[in-house]
């Protein structure tokens, strides 16, 4: 297997990637062409297909194809020129090759996240986090494998469930420093606060926004789960579940960033900024492992700053 970020200009390689992105293009001359986005679990690579002929074979996005050609340099980023392509069999490749997974280890997060859940008190919030986490185990197999992004951050296997769990980590230790956090509020929060991304998303390889998603949104999404779940459960007190369906709705902490109110509550404060932080760390975390360069990377547009690598020299 020869991973994209292994490749260099200049390499001619035959190799199966998963196709994320196809276009059609027409030349000046008025040729047709294809314009890809390729996938491994390294990153992704721009490719073009200039001569649609015989040796194109028919593919579709999130299609598994069997790649011939050139590496070159274009505008100082890696390109692909495709020579030959064809579908990919179901035996010739391994998913675990083509799909980013956390580095961090499903199950031992997960347990991790189950430890942090042990540290709910409350009856009604601690027997709804187990009607999800313990007992639901449709729920569980989804939330292990999901991403938490189609882009940006923790677009990934594992990412919801990494992000979840750092999450709920950060509002645990708030609630060590600042005592009039209610510890069971936010901790139950924390774990909700994403479900909704389960719909909001497809699954792999695919990864991208459903109607859903597109026309709801995950808070939403996520305070319709909790709350259905809620009802089903009953003798759960109207003000408590008022009180967590308020940190759920209001986790993205700005009106303009999603949610539908602003944070009125401590837990719920404490909630917007343990999420903005692990997002925009990982962002940070995910673009320097791209590179390995100590210079400014430019101006990335969800942090709106000019980021580089923190100097090594003691």
């Amino acid at each position: 297997m020869v991973y994209i970020q292994e490749l260099r200009e200049g390499d001619h390689i035959s190799q199966i990637y998963l196709c994320k992105q196809k276009v059609t293009g027409t030349t000046k001359s008025g040729k047709s062409y294809y314009s890809l986005k390729l996938q491994d679990k390294t990153g992704t690579l721009d490719a073009k297909v200039w001569e649609l002929g015989n040796s194109i074979g028919h593919f579709e996005v999130n299609d598994y194809i069997l790649t011939e050609g050139d590496v070159t340099l274009y505008n100082n980023a890696l390109q692909f020129s495709i020579k030959r392509i064809r579908r990919a069999d179901p035996g010739e490749y391994d998913q675990a090759d083509y799909l980013p997974v956390s580095s961090l280890g499903t199950e031992n997060m997960y347990k991790e996240l189950m430890t942090l859940a042990s540290k709910i008190e409350q009856p009604n919030l601690k027997a709804l986090v187990n009607s999800f986490f313990v007992e639901d185990k449709e729920f569980i197999t989804a939330f292990k494998a999901h991403s938490a992004a189609k882009s940006v951050h923790h677009n990934f296997i594992g990412g919801l469930l990494q992000h979840t769990l750092r999450v709920t980590q950060l509002c645990y230790f708030f609630c060590l420093q600042y005592p009039v956090l209610n510890k069971d509020l936010l901790l139950t929060a924390a774990m909700f606060h994403d479900v909704g991304k389960l719909k909001e998303l497809s699954d792999f390889p695919e990864n991208d926004y459903t109607d859903e998603g597109q026309l709801i949104g995950h808070i939403v999404i996520g305070y319709t789960m909790v709350k259905d779940r809620i009802e089903k459960l009953g003798g759960f007190p109207k003000k408590l579940e008022t009180e967590l369906l308020h940190c759920i709705l209001a986790h993205q902490g700005q009106l303009e960033y999603g949610s539908p109110k602003k944070p009125s509550l401590i837990e719920a404060m404490a909630l917007y900024y343990a999420d903005d932080t692990d997002a925009k760390l990982e962002i940070m975390v995910e673009e320097f492992d791209k590179t390995p360069s100590m210079d400014f990377l430019g101006l990335n547009r969800f942090l709106g700053t000019n980021i580089r690598k923190t100097s090594k020299d003691k």
